[in-house]
């Protein structure tokens, strides 16, 4: 898989080339990419949520011929993509792809079969620590969102118009990028 055998240094600039290269899907995002490449830049380990308060996350969008799948955090009430942090050793993606199975319990592919950076934010999550989260792309079929006790219970496909409606405001430019995207996808 794209770039699972990266680690340390290597992990880093591939990271940091990934975000500075990506076209931004709305000056929301432009000013979370230009954050994101500062806050990296200065970081030791980005990675490592115990070496900083700022740090690097992981987090997914799953996609399918129902829409998007959206969860409501357990703790801050918002409608979100799941995600989370970095376990030690793992790649964004991998831990991306993690946390989408264990919030929703779906078996999730990356759409096309490899990792792609879909997004990226940067945001203050309580608990005073910034998430730097890069966000990737996945597809869930058709199934439907079964997540494990101690996760959200909230987890439900919605068409996009919905998700957009419903969705914590700063994900708006992102899921209207992914409608266009997905709209003529042959599923």
């Amino acid at each position: 898989m794209l770039g699972s055998s990266l680690t340390g240094t290597a992990l880093k600039e591939f990271v940091l080339d990934s975000v500075a290269g990506r076209e931004p899907v709305d000056e929301l995002e432009q000013a979370a990419i230009d954050r994101f490449v500062a806050e990296v830049g200065r970081l030791k380990n980005p990675f490592d949520r115990e070496s900083d308060p700022v740090h690097i996350t992981g987090s997914g969008f799953i996609v399918g011929p129902r829409g998007v799948v959206l969860l409501r955090h357990l703790k801050i009430n918002l409608w979100l993509q799941p995600g989370g942090h970095i376990d030690p050793g793992e790649t964004p993606w991998d831990a991306a792809r993690r946390e989408v199975v264990e919030e929703t319990g779906m078996h999730v592919t990356f759409v096309g079969g490899v990792p792609e950076l879909v997004h990226v934010s940067v945001h203050d999550v309580p608990g005073g620590h910034t998430h730097l989260d890069l966000r990737y792309l996945f597809d869930g079929g058709d199934a439907d969102p079964s997540p494990p006790m101690g996760e959200s219970q909230d987890v439900h496909w919605f068409d996009f118009p919905a998700a957009i409606q419903r969705a914590e405001p700063s994900l708006g430019g992102i899921l209207r990028h992914l409608e266009a995207r997905c709209t003529d996808r042959v599923w």
